[in-house]
């Protein structure tokens, strides 16, 4: 076992492990630590606590202290220099006549690094823009490309459903999502329903998929033929979290489907939830 401190460097990005070096530290606070891009302040999510040797990527980089005021004040003063550089970046781009999109700024604590977060169609050739940046600013300058699921993380909204996004809220790093989730969960194969204002599958398909397969595994698919109080009959509509089914009785096909609780039926035959190619085809850049 180990003895480490979590600290996250973004509202919501992922927890990263630190050798506490002998200190005591409170989640909530705030820690200096030294970084792969040198020395960072970050908000500490997780207190001292013991983990498995086997969870860890040794050596772990050691806690410097505790932040101080004069730490949060820097902090602070390099929020302000980002929102000021972003707008000269932007002018610069304009100049430059580039197609890309400038997301966010982003100053290292140390300022030995100011990072530059864009979006694009393609490739860039920002060679130029850099040499602008590197003698506006007199510093070392990176220009990062991300993607749209990154981009909504960084800019925040709210979802479809009326709730702040859930990259830019509490997931702490992207997933793969598919289309089959989509089918598995029994929604409606329409892009504009399925997929977020970042433009691919919503990240919910993913974390949300274990309790719906936990679901599939006692409820009977759509197709599926089973035996029901009133007869037998074939299901043509199921609602997972409800645990209804809707039955089309084999002995009058012609009336109104009854509706029946999962566990007033027995299943003769279950049905099957296939993705053909053309869905495949037609969903892919939903899934990138």
């Amino acid at each position: 076992m180990a003895e480490v401190i979590g600290v996250r460097f973004k509202n919501t990005g992922k927890v990263y492990y630190f050798d506490p070096d002998g200190k005591k530290v409170e989640a909530g606070g705030y820690a200096v630590v030294e970084t792969a891009r040198g020395v960072e302040c970050g908000e500490i999510a997780m207190e001292n606590r013991d983990v498995p040797d086997d969870t860890i990527v040794q050596p772990l980089k050691k806690l410097i202290r505790v932040a101080t005021k004069d730490d949060m004040r820097r902090v602070a003063e390099n929020e302000i220099k980002a929102k000021n550089a972003f707008v000269l970046c932007e002018k610069k781009i304009a100049e430059r006549g580039l197609e890309m999109k400038l997301v966010d700024v982003e100053y290292t604590f140390d300022n030995s690094k100011i990072l530059f977060y864009f979006t694009a169609d393609g490739r860039v050739d920002f060679r130029e823009l850099v040499k602008d940046l590197a003698g506006m600013f007199r510093t070392r300058i990176e220009l990062r490309q991300i993607g749209v699921r990154d981009e909504a993380k960084m800019i925040g909204g709210l979802g479809i459903c009326g709730r702040p996004f859930c990259c830019g809220s509490f997931l702490g790093g992207f997933q793969p999502v598919s289309i089959k989730m989509a089918k598995e969960q029994g929604l409606s194969l329409n892009p504009v329903k399925i997929s977020g204002t970042c433009g691919r599958l919503m990240c919910c398909l993913k974390y949300e998929q274990e309790a719906y397969l936990d679901l599939l595994r006692t409820t009977p698919k759509v197709n599926a033929i089973v035996s029901t109080p009133d007869g037998k009959g074939v299901v043509i509509d199921q609602n997972l979290l409800t645990g209804k089914l809707t039955v089309r009785l084999d002995k009058n096909p012609d009336a109104a489907p009854g509706i029946y609780k999962v566990k007033d039926v027995k299943v003769i035959r279950d049905g099957q939830i296939k993705v053909n190619k053309k869905e495949i085809e037609e969903f892919k850049k939903l899934e990138g």
